[in-house]
Parts: structure tokens; sequence; C-alpha cells
């Protein structure tokens, strides 16, 4: 391996300014889905997502998504 691959590249000030947009919204995103997973939801049906166990049933009547 050469000495050049092993040294850090610099950055522009566009492509830091990018990278820390970027960082920003992530963590806006990240608080947002926080915030909807602390959130219980209404009015449900309860138990387990249907469509994540491929639960088709409720009370024994198929259910048609």
């Amino acid at each position: 391996m050469t000495e050049d691959a092993a040294t850090p590249r610099t950055l522009s000030p566009a492509a830091e300014r990018a990278l820390a947009e970027a960082a920003e919204r992530r963590a806006a995103i990240d608080a947002r889905a926080a915030e909807i997973r602390a959130t219980p939801e209404r009015l449900g049906r309860g138990g387990l997502e249907p469509v994540r166990y491929q639960d088709w049933e409720v009370k024994g009547l198929a259910v048609d998504f």
C-alpha cells in the first residue's frame, strides 16, 4: 500500500457544509421517528401488526388490505 492511500483527503468547504446539513436532516428524521414510536396508536385493532406478522384474520374474518 502506498502512503497516498493511507493519508486522509481534505474536503472542500462545500462538501463539509453538505455533510453538516445531511447530519442535521438525519437528526431531525431520527427525532421525529422517536416521537412517532413514543405515541401510542389510537383506535387500532390491537395486537401485533398484521402486515409484518401475516395475520390476515380478525376475529375469524379475513381482512383484505
